[in-house]
């Protein structure tokens, strides 16, 4: 989470780490579990770990009008280690089309998965989708992800933190992973069944994946582009923290446990890049939407100093920060794929595809300079120049989309063009999705600090903490925009979008609830649905003691919105 300034999130983490977590026995039980992944219109991804070892066998059937009448291709592995995946590429698939795969395993389980290939351009098929990030492995099984199945998606997006790395928890009793083989037994956590229960592994296997990582698949607030002397975490060697074994091993951890391709960067001429892993991701769906993922950590210059809140009342401080911010030349995306995301934008506006999704782990709107160093606000320069491209693009429909604050946070974009300069409005919005599980979400995060600088009483925050959830996200929204009308940004919500926003329930802020975010466009409008479902939120201390009381949560819609495109 970036809204605090690091001292303090240590010592949030220390205090709501459940002492029995510390010393628990491992909880997990691995089976086998099947997903599939960036799929494109002829190809795609596919993907297993199971604990038998021996021969896995895949089969894909495309789905006809009388059902499965078309075997499309069968693939055999053999498994040597339960803790490392096999996956493979699937290629000649038609555009538009829905495919099953089963798996079985040498002990006889079988697993069934579906993905959809995208349509070409030219095509108003609809589409539904959903977004989220940051599973805490001691939280599982996820009781925030239990209707996704119900709501037959086309793709499920996941910005980041789909492990936390750097937090201990009951498989791997450490407060960080350093080797390849600790951070594969954080990956199957999350995936293995818990207390009977497998949400994560149902939703997988459900629709495909768009996979990005953020900073806990490799430890807190890392810098991929910075020198590994910036940060005592990752040793010496390499020049960039992007070449570290700290590093390398959390990535190659995550493409062996995510359907992705092992892709690199090659021809950029930038030494930060050049070589180097390349998660960032273009793919279209007919002419409804395009989607942009951004890998916003391995190439990133080192974040600026931290920014405590008391320094919000110091004028010389802020202004010092903003001015820091805008240091000509710090990226946060590198030279290459920011280059190539300009390119992709491009084409997506020039093919005619209506919404255009810039996926990005860390939040592109404007909260100001507390936390900002690990923003796209302490990037200034390179957030300025991006919008400013895309507005003067005439590139329409734009919308960003976040994870890593715990919590639904919806804003217009403006940009500035220096520290001192006006604010430039824009089309653009972000929302910012909320965590499958961490404890605790924003709401009562930030009730947290306040509490520890004074502002409010130990009283004031259980109070604030035993509220109906509408009621609690109303009153952070509430300061939320003080702190936001203080330094001249624009407050949460949807004021500037040209009065294209039917808002249906809650409001910009769903701040107090585990969930994830779904959106759903009109095939003949091309209206865009945003809704966010959520549960309330447990402890890890919650599903050791009460599972009972705590099992039946289903998730509820909080918050819901239309925006109408823009033609």
């Amino acid at each position: 989470m970036r809204f605090f300034p690091r001292p303090l999130q240590l010592c949030l983490i220390l205090l709501l780490i459940p002492t029995g977590i510390m010393s628990a026995a491992p909880h997990s039980i691995p089976e086998l579990v099947i997903s599939s992944g960036d799929v494109d219109q002829t190809s795609a991804v596919l993907w297993a770990r199971t604990p038998t070892l021996g021969i896995i066998r895949f089969e894909v059937w495309e789905d006809g009008p009388l059902g499965l009448t078309d075997l499309v291709g069968t693939y055999e592995d053999r498994v040597s280690d339960a803790m490392r995946p096999v996956k493979f590429e699937i290629t000649g698939l038609e555009a538009g089309k829905r495919y099953f795969y089963q798996v079985v395993d040498r002990g006889g389980a079988i697993r069934t998965g579906i993905f959809v290939t995208p349509s070409v351009v030219g095509s108003y098929s609809g589409l539904r989708f959903g977004v989220t990030g940051d599973w805490r492995g001691d939280l599982a099984p996820y009781l925030s992800l239990r209707n996704v199945l119900d709501r037959n998606l086309d793709l499920f997006v996941l910005l980041g933190d789909s492990i936390y790395a750097d937090y201990p928890s009951p498989d791997l009793n450490s407060r960080q992973a350093y080797t390849v083989a600790e951070f594969r037994v954080k990956h199957a956590e999350p995936l293995s069944r818990r207390l009977g229960l497998n949400f994560w592994a149902e939703v997988r296997a459900s629709t495909a994946l768009l996979a990005m990582i953020d900073d806990h698949e490799v430890t807190n607030d890392f810098s991929g582009g910075a020198l590994p002397s910036t940060d005592r975490r990752f040793g010496r060697q390499g020049t960039f923290i992007n070449e570290t074994d700290l590093y390398r091993n959390g990535l190659q951890a995550f493409t062996e446990w995510m359907p992705i391709r092992a892709e690199t960067f090659t021809g950029t001429g930038d030494p930060r890049s050049e070589g180097k892993p390349r998660l960032y991701r273009y793919r279209h769906y007919g002419s409804d939407a395009a989607f942009f993922l951004l890998d916003a950590r391995s190439f990133r210059d080192a974040a600026l100093p931290p920014f405590e809140p008391t320094d919000l009342l110091n004028p010389l401080r802020v202004a010092t920060a903003k001015i820091a911010a805008f240091e000509s030349g710090r990226t946060m995306l590198g030279a290459a794929q920011l280059t190539q995301l300009k390119t992709d934008l491009l084409a997506a506006h020039q093919a005619g595809i209506t919404w255009k999704f810039i996926l990005v782990p860390q939040p592109i709107q404007n909260f100001g300079t507390l936390g900002a160093g690990d923003r796209f606000e302490g990037y200034a320069a390179e957030r300025s120049a991006l919008l400013e491209f895309i507005t003067q693009a005439g590139i329409k429909n734009v919308v960003f989309i976040a994870a890593d604050f715990h919590g639904t946070f919806v804003n217009n974009l403006t940009y500035q063009t220096c520290a001192a300069c006006p604010l430039l409005p824009t089309s653009m919005w972000e929302i910012v999705t909320g965590s499958v599980a961490f404890d605790a979400p924003a709401g009562d995060s930030f009730a947290l600090i306040l509490e520890h600088y004074g502002v409010i009483s130990t009283t004031m925050r259980q109070t604030y903490q035993r509220l109906p959830v509408a009621i609690k996200d109303a009153l952070l929204t509430s300061m939320l925009n003080l702190l936001l009308r203080a330094q001249g940004y624009d407050l949460l919500g949807f004021d500037t979008l040209d009065n294209r926003v039917r808002v249906l329930k809650g409001g910009a802020v769903a701040a107090n609830t585990y969930g994830w975010t779904e959106f759903e466009i009109d095939p003949v409008s091309q209206r865009l649905t945003v809704t966010t479902y959520g549960i309330l939120p447990y402890s890890a201390a919650d599903l050791d003691q009460r599972f009972d009381q705590i099992i039946g949560r289903v998730p509820e819609v909080i918050s819901q919105f239309e925006v109408q495109a823009d033609f």
